[in-house]
């Protein structure tokens, strides 16, 4: 399976919306359920500076989304944050791996972030475990970070420095 990455353009917001309806996309990240394509389209046609969005797309089709925010702070414009969901199919088959790598390059070679951060739920493993297995570390534990499914779910605080 050969994944593409690019950036994400104006037709491809039903198909990132429709990632973010499924179960694992909208419980695993900040996202609620029943997104409406508006708020998709407000999202991604109006980019702040220093906000990217990229796709992971196999044979035509988005497989996948990350966003990736420079802190806009003069003093922490070294640090972005991302955030990121992989269709429900497509899970655990590289698409995580090519977004956050393209993330990673596009940050390091392009963007001069020395520090991605991310927060990540606790009980997210595969996450994780993608996670660390491109370099980055847990740092801390948020507590009670957010409502999710009727409760109060802790998020780990994740970071990648290049030194």
């Amino acid at each position: 399976m050969e994944i593409t990455i690019r950036h994400s353009e104006a037709n491809d917001i039903n198909a990132i919306k429709k990632i973010y309806e499924q179960l694992s996309c909208f419980t695993g990240t900040l996202q609620l359920p029943f997104p409406s394509e508006q708020l998709w389209e407000k999202r991604l046609t109006q980019l702040d500076n220093g906000v990217y969005s990229l796709v992971a797309e196999v044979e035509g089709k988005i497989i996948g989304q990350l966003g990736l925010t420079v802190n806009p702070s003069p003093r922490r414009k070294h640090v972005a944050s991302i955030g990121m969901a992989v269709s429900e199919e497509f899970q655990n088959k590289g698409a995580g791996s090519a977004l956050l790598n393209a993330a990673i390059e596009l940050s390091t070679k392009w963007l001069a972030i020395k520090c991605i951060e991310l927060e990540v739920y606790t009980d997210n493993e595969p996450a994780i475990k993608l996670y660390k297995k491109l370099g980055f570390n847990i740092e801390g534990t948020a507590k009670a970070f957010a409502y999710k499914n009727g409760e109060y779910a802790d998020v780990f605080l994740m970071a990648r420095v290049s030194l």
